[in-house]
């Protein structure tokens, strides 16, 4: 892990803050910047620099597969994770009486494309309870009917992980559905086992630590010609440039498809630095390292006055704590004073902890927080 040298050499900013908001946007090392300005020296050799941005196209197609458990002919890159479930949603042709169930802890991205007005299927709500979703009520809810169940692997909201496996096999008990999960805040913070999800979708500015405008597809080899988007383009097309072109188009299949035009090479350049920045330390590392942070932090907020959401002792721990408070500006305002960023919206704390956190950062950020929601108690 990150010795104080190296921490502030590859996160020179975190030397004057505390930065626990990695769930909403990560910082990247230096390598990724590094990465980027390559890019703009590949970019002005012109033509010859293609060859270049489509190596480093490989390179991260690799390499993604390597964390999602896939083979490379089974990566898609495209520009964020609402573009990937846009052509998810194309993929599937929903028909009228077709189901597809969703949950009340997922990000709108991966919600919000089945619910749209050009969408025929019915949409059913995987709804929580206490913060934690009971796969006993995803199996009440699917039928023959139902042809997808989307899920975040780790929720935005409250930090709640699932067990992939568990509900992998509850749908194999009860339909034939497809599961796709959104990996957006576990992928290079959490080991990934996600071999039995038929999409695997994931943004980059995240946890990553890489920049915007990536949007990652994993697609299972078993169902790939499920997941053929019929969308237009060229980069996805396989007659784009024959005799045929202005006869009919003929698609690429599986995670190809969701190619659709020129690759967005500088944040493949950024992501292919995340990838080997984080392989080089090990993404099992982090996650032994940040257990204790986010176990002292989860602590630390259950004792005191406050409504943590999610179970207070997570089989399956993530990297988020999240919490509500009446006096949640209050809180933001102190984090702030105090150089602590964190995110507060609508009467909600949350909290992420990555590699380059250490125990000052938690211990900080309990102090300040206890420091205000004790005030005027008692």
């Amino acid at each position: 892990m990150l010795n104080p040298e190296s921490r502030i050499r590859d996160f020179p900013s975190m030397a004057e803050r505390i930065y626990l908001n990695t769930a909403a946007e990560g910082i990247p090392p230096r390598a990724v910047l590094d990465a980027l300005k390559q890019y703009g020296e590949d970019k002005l050799i012109g033509m010859d620099g293609r060859l270049l941005h489509q190596e480093q196209w490989s390179q991260a197609r690799s390499k993604i597969g390597q964390f999602m458990g896939l083979q490379s002919e089974n990566i898609g890159i495209c520009s964020c994770s609402s573009e990937a479930y846009n052509l998810a949603y194309l993929a599937l042709r929903l028909k009228t009486g077709d189901e597809v169930i969703i949950n009340d802890l997922d990000f709108p991205a991966g919600a919000t494309p089945w619910m749209s007005n050009s969408s025929q299927a019915t949409v059913k709500v995987w709804r929580s309870r206490d913060g934690i979703l009971d796969v006993a009520d995803l199996a009440k809810l699917l039928t023959p009917k139902t042809r997808l169940v989307n899920t975040s692997l780790v929720s935005f909201y409250n930090g709640f992980r699932i067990d992939i496996n568990e509900v992998s096999e509850v749908i194999r008990k009860n339909s034939n559905a497809m599961l796709a999960v959104d990996v957006t805040q576990a992928l290079a913070r959490i080991p990934l086992d996600v071999k039995k999800a038929d999409l695997v979708i994931s943004s980059t500015h995240k946890w990553l630590l890489a920049s915007h405008g990536g949007g990652l597809v994993g697609v299972s080899p078993e169902r790939a010609d499920e997941w053929s988007v019929p969308a237009g383009g060229w980069f996805n097309v396989e007659n784009a440039f024959d005799d045929s072109r202005f006869e009919k188009v003929i698609n690429k299949k599986g995670a190809d498809s969701f190619m659709v035009g020129m690759p967005n090479y500088p944040a493949i350049y950024a992501i292919n630095a995340a990838l080997t920045y984080i392989s080089e330390i090990g993404v099992q590392e982090i996650d032994s390292h940040c257990k204790k942070l986010v176990e002292q932090c989860r602590s630390g907020v259950a004792e005191l006055p406050v409504e943590l959401l999610g179970p207070k002792n997570p089989v399956l721990p993530s990297g988020i704590i999240a919490f509500k408070h009446s006096k949640y500006e209050e809180i933001n305002n102190a984090l702030h004073s105090a150089g602590i960023h964190a995110m507060s919206n609508a009467g909600r704390i949350r909290v992420s902890i990555h590699g380059y956190n250490d125990e000052n950062d938690v211990n900080r950020f309990l102090e300040v927080l206890r420091k205000v929601v004790t005030s005027n108690v008692g």
